[in-house]
């Protein structure tokens, strides 16, 4: 299976506005390259923090203000952040972060969650694997196992996932999203509702206190909602970041989980909110991971086929 990525044009946006109106396009013709340490640093703390002040990142990140503000600016006319006076903040509610920044934050957390979802994955099933960068660290962790029957409707994983031994890899039809490879569209819906597979492996934008599963993309949410329809398991496999975090769209609630997989210790009332829904919770992050009371299910079983 060979992708080729559209090229890229001469010239970048000059202003924050021209950013804005290009991020949010289903054809995005700008994808960004991708952020120095320093930069990621910048903008996972923005989506911690709600809000960074320049002072604040000097002093943590070792560098003078003046290193910040450049920094800044960048970000903002690419559209990742929204500048305010002493300080930046992520734009707003209703648009998630660019790609190739979300490849950038929390990588290493990702990476931790993609083997351990992997763990509870055994050989010969079948799985639906849908958009983002976290499902996208579960597809790395799955090459090594053997006989996997995956749909998915995200290119980046098809590819990864065709580096595994003996998988047969079903890629759904729709509308090609660009600038992540995505495939979204009722076209997209219709194709996934003619298979039942064992697990359906999501990711999500954010988790509300009440247990609400937002997404900033109605489309993303669509197939998102089709995938847990016909699966006989489903696993979320998100980092801490997103819970509290705002979205605009409402995809379910956390009571349609069999699990949740994360990268450390979650808050207090998340944690019991999981419990009464019957979800269990599995941490990557070592010692203190918090693990909800649960329906745990058989994660062994379950191999019907696609």
């Amino acid at each position: 299976m060979r992708v080729t990525a559209p090229p890229l044009p001469a010239d970048p946006p000059a202003t924050l506005e021209q950013a804005e109106s290009l991020n949010s396009r289903d054809s995005l013709s700008f994808p960004p390259t991708g952020l120095n340490r320093r930069q990621a640093s910048i903008v996972e703390k923005a989506e911690t923090d709600g809000f960074v002040s320049i002072d604040g990142l000097a002093g943590s990140l070792g560098v003078t203000p003046q290193t910040i503000r450049r920094d800044i600016n960048m970000l903002c006319l690419r559209g990742i952040l929204r500048r305010y006076h002493g300080g930046a903040s992520l734009p707003t509610n209703t648009r998630n972060i660019d790609y190739s920044a979300r490849c950038e934050l929390m990588r290493e957390e990702k990476e931790r969650i993609g083997r351990l979802v992997a763990d509870h994955i055994p050989d010969g099933a079948s799985l639906f694997l849908n958009i983002g960068t976290t499902t996208e660290a579960v597809a790395r962790a799955l090459t090594g196992h053997r006989g996997l029957r995956i749909v998915t409707n995200n290119l980046n994983v098809a590819m990864l996932l065709s580096q595994g031994q003996d998988f047969e890899i079903t890629v759904a039809g729709g509308r090609l999203r660009r600038h992540d490879m995505a495939v979204v569209g009722e076209a997209t819906v219709d194709f996934i509702n003619q298979f039942k597979v064992d697990y359906g492996i999501i990711g999500i934008s954010g988790i509300d206190p009440d247990g609400t599963l937002l997404d900033f993309d109605y489309r993303e949410v669509k197939v998102a909602q089709a995938i847990i329809a016909n699966a006989r398991q489903v696993f979320l496999a998100t980092d801490h970041t997103k819970f509290g975090r705002r979205a605009m769209v409402k995809l379910g609630h956390v009571s349609l989980l069999d699990a949740l997989f994360t990268d450390g210790e979650l808050p207090r009332d998340f944690l019991e909110m999981l419990a009464a829904h019957g979800v269990a919770v599995h941490s990557a992050g070592g010692p203190g991971d918090g693990r909800a009371a649960a329906r745990q299910g058989d994660m062994g079983e379950g191999m019907a086929g696609v």
